[in-house]
């Protein structure tokens, strides 16, 4: 068992990837994101819960990957950055509709004592690496264009578009 469990401890394995992953980026602050095989491997580094291994490879390529359609899972958890890479979900992520109000982090009380104050690094690394959309050129086109499609769904819209295209 690792030594900041809590002994009996069963941790869902959303929440242990969560953590693997948290601690992969607190320990390679220089890497943008990491392979599902790093995440998978450091999940069976930290050996928190031994239960129910063979699932983590599943959450990590899809139940917890926000951008991704839920199957069944649908947790925000991760953000897919390239195929085969993931990192942290962060608020402003852009994220597949029926993950709406899904669950981004652990909940306190499900995290074994030792593992709590990852919520607060994880708060911090949130806030310090936004990029500011005045900095970003490509980010400072969010929301623009949107009058075009005021009056309808944007995905009403560009099909509008496309008619009789061949």
């Amino acid at each position: 068992m690792h030594p900041i469990s809590d002994a009996h401890t069963k941790v869902k394995i959303a929440d242990q990837v969560w953590i693997a992953t948290l601690l992969l980026h607190k320990e390679e602050p220089e890497q943008s994101d990491f392979t599902v095989d790093e995440i998978v491997e450091r999940v069976a580094r930290e050996a928190i819960d031994q239960s129910n291994r063979a699932s983590v490879y599943v959450h990590v390529l899809q139940h917890c990957v926000a951008n991704r359609p839920p199957n069944p899972a649908r947790y925000r958890m991760l953000f897919e950055t390239s195929p085969g890479r993931r990192r942290l979900f962060r608020n402003g992520d852009a994220y597949h509709p029926a993950r709406e109000g899904a669950k981004i982090t652990p909940n306190v009380e499900d995290l074994p004592q030792g593992y709590r104050s990852l919520l607060i690094w994880y708060r911090d690394w949130c806030s310090l690496s936004r990029v500011a959309p005045e900095s970003d050129s490509l980010l400072a086109l969010a929301g623009s264009g949107k009058h075009l499609w005021k009056e309808e769904h944007a995905d009403d819209y560009v099909r509008r578009l496309r008619e009789g295209w061949e």
